[in-house]
């Protein structure tokens, strides 16, 4: 089946073309069936009798002689495929028209067709069925093995155009696949230094804990040893405090006042043993450190050596 219009468009290229190469092979075997017909000879006929036969003789006698006179008689038309004449005439309206009036001839005279002379007697036969073709001739058959052919070219270049299209676009396609495996890999190589910056940035965190970890053993060791240290001064006061007039108005918490008195009975007591030693050439008191704070007054009176002493 041949579409009309823009509708034999809408098919692809090599449907089209497949469509074409039947309708040559149509028209092939329509001009083979022609020439056989054209050889094939004539049925036997028999005269017949009386006022008719005369008639057909009459008939005969005025067909034979254009035979003889040298004059050849018209092929039979074979029929063509609906598809090629559509097509052909949907091409060339001029060609369509003339086979449709030759047509038209051809149905008016059914009576010429269906007889048959043979050796100057003429004679009925069977009448064959009238052809649909609308060829009539060689040329308008030459005119529609051109248009064909015309058509043919026509979806050959648009075969290689097609083609060349789809080369272009497998081209686009290879450069598109090479440089998105080229982005693949640099995201690749991307990937694989954000990973071992990530390894870095963990092994570096974990260096801080273990650094921050042992900060706060050594902090938590030092407030140990402040405490002890703490817990020793205050055993000092409390025992200078006891045996020695000193004054006692000094809060636990204060261990650097604490101190300071701790250090002025050391004080004390080491200048009572510089005035109770006899003196020796050479020999001086005893230095005993000062006391660590200054800023505030300080109520310094003698100490009184302990009631063993006294």
């Amino acid at each position: 089946m041949v579409l009309a219009g823009d509708s034999a468009s809408l098919l692809p290229s090599s449907t089209r073309l497949l469509l074409k190469r039947r309708e040559l092979l149509d028209v092939a075997r329509a001009l083979q069936a022609q020439r056989e017909v054209q050889a094939a000879p004539s049925p036997s006929v028999c005269p017949l009798p009386g006022e008719r036969g005369g008639r057909w003789a009459q008939r005969g006698q005025n067909h034979r002689q254009p035979l003889q006179s040298g004059t050849k008689p018209l092929a039979r038309p074979h029929p063509v495929s609906p598809g090629v004449v559509f097509l052909l005439g949907h091409q060339h309206p001029e060609l369509h028209v003339g086979a449709s009036v030759r047509g038209s001839g051809a149905r008016n005279h059914p009576q010429n067709e269906g007889e048959q002379h043979h050796g100057g007697v003429s004679a009925p036969v069977t009448p064959r069925p009238l052809p649909t073709a609308q060829f009539q001739d060689v040329p308008s058959m030459l005119a529609h093995f051109g248009a064909l052919v015309g058509v043919r070219a026509a979806l050959q270049q648009q075969l290689e155009a097609g083609q060349q299209r789809l080369a272009q676009g497998r081209a686009r396609l290879q450069r598109y696949h090479e440089e998105a495996g080229g982005e693949l890999l640099r995201g690749r190589d991307e990937v694989l230094q954000l990973r071992a910056r990530l390894e870095a940035a963990r092994h570096d965190v974990l260096q801080g804990e273990s650094c921050w970890t042992q900060i706060q053993s050594a902090a938590a060791h030092k407030a140990l040893l402040l405490g002890q240290i703490r817990l020793a001064v205050l055993s000092l006061f409390q025992l200078a405090t006891k045996h020695l007039r000193v004054p006692r108005d000094v809060a636990l918490e204060d261990t650097e006042t604490q101190l300071d008195v701790v250090l002025l009975c050391l004080q004390d007591l080491a200048a009572v043993c510089a005035e109770l030693r006899p003196k020796e050439p050479g020999l001086g008191p005893p230095r005993v450190p000062a006391p660590t704070t200054t800023t505030r007054p300080r109520h310094h009176r003698a100490v009184v050596g302990p009631p063993s002493h006294q």
